[in-house]
């Protein structure tokens, strides 16, 4: 070991940022400023790729499906990773009802809502948006990163206060951190520290911030208790429900469903580009008051082209689809149980509670990425995350459960996780 690392080591400090400071002494003040850059950045790169938290991006050649098919390979291979929960991202009923609407209605607006770039389709979708969710009115976005940057800055001012669980998603992140509100953090799903931030708290008005399924974990916000502590404390409720929209929840409308607290939530942001036809697409649904002042003052959709015809009609389509129905929803839910317990019982530590998210805890970064590869080999597309995504010493395989897996689709992978961990000595 250099003498460099332990001393850094005996220091207790950081030894690749200790190495990426004495790099950057390094760097030429007098080469260009685009060499530089390239310099800088290559840097950071390789101590990323020696940390063995490098992302590389797996290229399919065919449609979002259960069954899909990578560059280098014509085999078909199952798709246990994507957010198509309800398995509908090529459903030909709702790419057909798509294709119509392109043919009608164009590619695109080529302008923002309050110009020339509201059509009736874009009406349509955010009233059944609202009836799905019984609230009063919808207002869509672009994503649902757009929805929560667009939200608490035109809501919040310096009189007001948010409280955000610390595993919250970055775009919620990003958005409180745009809103000059008083921002305080509250330990994950932590009743007792949010009471008492509450308690503390002298603010105009109080907004509780939370995810509703915690996208990296599958665990679920303590909905009850957040609810409870604000009719204590008079302060609103806001909850994130991109992972829950559509199949969570006996009939897919979520984590309020799920705790049998329906119309409980002050405001809801979700997106139409996980379950609800995977393509694109977010929204805020709540009071009717709060959608108008939203068409006003909410600086992403303001200054952001409308949604194309073909997106809305996906989210129309889908909408339309889990009104009529719920078989879907139970699908998921049945997969995802069959899943779960058979994992279990083999020696796997799946993390989160009864949600199609299921990660399988490795720990380890590098054997997150090779158990990865190897699933690839047995024909089951899976993804390693490592940090920054999780936190270090939390690597893990995120499994995501579709309604479009077959009961033999999921022993298939269930069978090749099994292989694979005895392989990796992960399990006996």
């Amino acid at each position: 070991m250099p003498i460099i690392s332990k001393f850094v080591q005996l220091k207790g400090l950081d030894y690749n940022f200790i190495r990426c400071a004495l790099r950057r002494r390094q760097y030429s003040s007098a080469a260009p400023a685009n060499a530089q850059l390239r310099e800088i950045l290559a840097d950071q790169l390789n101590g990323i790729r020696d940390a063995g938290t490098f992302k590389s991006e797996r290229v399919i050649t065919s449609s979002q499906s259960t069954q899909i098919t990578v560059e280098g390979s014509n085999e078909k291979i199952l798709n246990f990773c994507a957010n198509n929960y309800l398995g509908l991202a090529n459903n030909p009923d709702v790419v057909n009802y798509s294709h119509n609407v392109l043919d009608k209605y164009g590619a695109g607006l080529s302008s923002v809502r309050f110009i020339c770039g509201t059509q009736d389709i874009h009406k349509n979708l955010e009233k059944k948006l609202a009836q799905f969710h019984g609230r009063e009115d919808t207002i869509l976005y672009a994503s649902c990163f757009d929805a929560n940057a667009g939200l608490f800055e035109a809501i919040l001012s310096g009189e007001d206060a948010v409280f955000s669980d610390e595993l919250n998603h970055a775009s919620i992140i990003d958005g409180i951190r745009l809103c000059r509100a008083q921002k305080y953090r509250y330990k994950h799903r932590d009743m007792n520290d949010l009471k008492n931030l509450l308690e503390a708290s002298k603010a105009r008005m109080k907004l509780i911030v939370t995810d509703g399924v915690f996208s990296m974990d599958g665990n679920i916000a303590p909905l009850k208790e957040i609810v409870a502590l604000a009719k204590e404390y008079n302060a609103l409720t806001f909850i994130d429900e991109c992972h829950a929209t559509g199949f969570f929840g006996k009939t897919g409308r979520g984590t309020e469903e799920y705790y049998n607290i329906t119309g409980s939530v002050d405001i809801i942001n979700s997106t139409l580009g996980k379950a609800l036809g995977g393509a694109a697409g977010g929204y805020t649904t709540g009071p009717k008051e709060l959608i108008t002042f939203l068409r006003q003052k909410s600086r992403p959709y303001l200054f952001s082209n409308s949604l194309p015809p073909a997106v809305v009609a996906t989210g129309t389509k889908v909408i339309d689809m889990l009104l009529t129905s719920n078989e879907l929803t139970e699908k998921v839910q049945t997969n995802t149980q069959r899943f779960r317990s058979a994992m279990t019982k083999a020696g796997f530590t799946i993390s989160g509670e009864n949600h199609p998210i299921c990660p399988v805890m490795l720990g380890d970064a590098r054997l997150a990425s090779a158990f990865a590869d190897e699933m690839l080999k047995r024909g089951i597309y899976v993804i390693g995350f490592s940090y920054p995504v999780v936190p270090k010493g939390k690597a893990r395989i995120r499994v995501q459960i579709s309604a479009s897996h077959s009961t033999a689709d999921i022993d298939h992978a269930i069978a090749a996780f099994i292989d694979v961990g005895k392989n990796l000595k992960v399990i006996q």
